[in-house]
């Protein structure tokens, strides 16, 4: 069945699991700025990041390996942290390695819509 510009695209929300490291630094609920969000999500390798997180997380949270992106890890590092410090996603330490996941109860509470946008864009293919 082909997608059309009225079909809500499905995201999934995993449950958190028990004991996860606690989040590294970011704005609480109240603090989400839409202008600071759409910034971060103007950027279209960071668009791609939070839709593959939308659309296709296997697990609660991952690590930037995991999305498969043929970019410098210290490009990759900034990307993820603009996500972060916006709002967008949440990462957590777990020993060398950070992982993420999408903000969703927080972001619909703020911008409701927002996320059902991002996983309906369709991205470039080069």
């Amino acid at each position: 069945m082909s997608a059309t510009a009225h079909d809500v695209p499905v995201f999934k929300v995993l449950p958190e699991p028990e004991n996860l490291p606690e989040p590294l630094p970011e704005p609480a609920v109240e603090e989400l700025r839409l202008e600071t969000v759409l910034g971060a999500l103007s950027d279209p390798l960071r668009l791609t990041i939070v839709r593959k997180l939308l659309l296709e997380s296997e697990a609660f949270d991952h690590s930037c390996g995991w999305f498969g992106l043929d970019r410098p890890k210290s490009s990759l590092t900034h990307h993820f942290k603009a996500l972060r410090e916006a709002g967008v996603t949440r990462q957590r330490q777990y020993g060398l390695e950070r992982r993420s996941h999408v903000r969703v109860a927080d972001l619909d509470a703020r911008f409701p819509g927002l996320l059902e946008l991002v996983a309906a864009w369709t991205p470039d293919t080069p």
